[in-house]
C-alpha cells in the first residue's frame, strides 16, 4: 500500500470488471503487479467469491505459462492479490497497436499459441481436480520481455469436481464463449478449447475477430472461398516454409477447436501434442490453400 500511495490512480496500469491493477516497486527493488478488487455493496458476495476463487486456483497451478502468484491481502478495507509484473503488458493491447504488433513476428506468434496451449493442457489434464479457466481472451494473456505468454485472471476459473454436476453461472467474454453455454450452464474443458480456438485465430490474424469470428463457425460453406494467405496478418512479411507449416497446423486446430459440437472438439492434450510435433508436408505449403482444405489436415 505504501508503494502505491494507498492505490493512487497514478500507479494504475489497468482496469477490469473485478478490480484495478497497480504497478508497485517494493523496497527490495522488485516490481510487482497488484490486483485490487472493487469494494462494492451490491454483489459483494460475488466479488469475494471471485477473489478467493482466484487464490484457490493460483495456489494449485505451477506452470511457466501462468502468472506467478506472490501473495494476497484480505481485510475489511482492502482485498488484493500480488503477482509478478510482466513488462510487455497484455496481448490484446499489443495486437491493437500497429507498431507494437510488428514486433510479434511469425515465430513469436507461434510460440505464444504453443505456450497458451501447453498451459491449458496442464490445467485440464495435470491438475487434480482439473481447472477450467472460463475467460480465455487476448487481454488475459500477459507477456514477458521476451514475449513468453502467461495466463492471468483466474477469478472465474472453475475447479471441476468429479462428484458434482459442475453447473454454474455464465462467465466469459462475448466472442470467446462456447456456443453451448447459451443453453446450458454446465462447465467442461471443451468451453476452454473453444475459446483457445478463437484466441489462436486472433494471434495469426493479428486482430480481435469481432463479427468475423461469429460468422466463422464450423462447418461453413464460406471456408471454400477463404484462403489461408488472406487470413494471416498482412502487416508481416510472408512466413518461411517451416513457419507456414506451423501456421497451417495452428489454423486447422483453431477450426477444429471452434466446432459447434463440444464432443467434436479436440482435447487440449491433443492440441498441445499436435503443436509440439507439427507434421510437415511440401504439398501443404501452397499460398492458395483454403480453410476448407485445412479442415481435413
Amino acid at each position: 500500500m505504501k508503494a502505491t500511495n494507498v492505490f493512487d490512480v497514478v500507479y494504475c496500469i489497468g482496469m477490469g470488471g473485478q478490480g484495478s491493477v497497480y504497478k508497485a516497486k517494493l523496497p527490495s527493488g522488485s516490481i510487482v503487479a497488484v490486483k485490487k478488487f472493487h469494494q462494492t455493496l451490491d454483489g459483494e458476495e460475488a466479488s469475494r467469491k471471485e477473489f478467493f476463487n482466484e487464490i484457490r486456483a493460483l495456489t494449485q497451478i505451477r506452470h511457466r505459462n501462468t502468472v506467478k502468484f506472490l501473495g494476497f491481502c484480505s481485510s475489511s478495507h482492502h482485498s488484493f492479490l500480488v503477482y509478478e509484473y510482466l513488462e510487455k503488458g497484455n496481448l490484446a493491447a499489443i495486437l491493437s497497436n500497429e507498431h507494437e504488433a510488428k514486433n510479434l513476428d511469425w515465430s513469436t506468434r507461434v510460440r505464444i499459441v504453443k505456450g497458451v496451449a501447453h498451459a491449458l493442457c496442464y490445467m485440464h489434464h495435470d491438475c487434480a481436480p482439473p481447472i477450467v479457466h472460463r475467460d480465455i481472451k487476448s487481454s488475459n494473456i500477459l507477456l514477458h520481455c521476451d514475449y513468453e505468454p502467461c495466463f492471468s485472471d483466474f477469478g472465474t476459473a472453475k475447479l471441476l469436481n468429479p462428484d458434482s454436476s459442475n453447473w454454474t453461472a455464465l462467465a466469459g467474454t462475448y466472442g470467446y464463449v462456447a456456443p453451448e453455454l447459451a443453453y446450458t450452464m454446465k462447465v467442461t474443458e471443451k468451453c476452454d478449447v473453444y475459446s483457445f480456438g478463437v484466441l489462436a485465430l486472433e494471434v495469426i490474424m493479428g486482430k480481435q475477430l469481432g463479427d468475423f469470428v461469429s460468422s466463422f463457425s464450423f462447418p461453413s460453406t464460406t471456408y471454400a472461398n477463404i484462403f489461408l494467405k488472406d487470413v494471416l496478418d498482412q502487416s508481416l512479411a510472408p512466413p518461411t516454409p517451416q513457419l507456414q507449416d506451423e501456421l497451417i497446423t495452428i489454423a486447422s486446430l483453431s477450426i477444429a477447436c471452434r466446432h459447434s459440437h463440444p464432443q467434436s472438439r479436440p482435447t487440449m492434450h491433443m492440441v498441445s501434442q499436435a503443436l509440439s510435433f507439427p507434421t510437415a508436408s511440401s504439398n501443404r505449403r501452397s499460398n492458395d490453400i483454403t480453410l476448407e482444405q485445412l479442415i481435413t489436415i
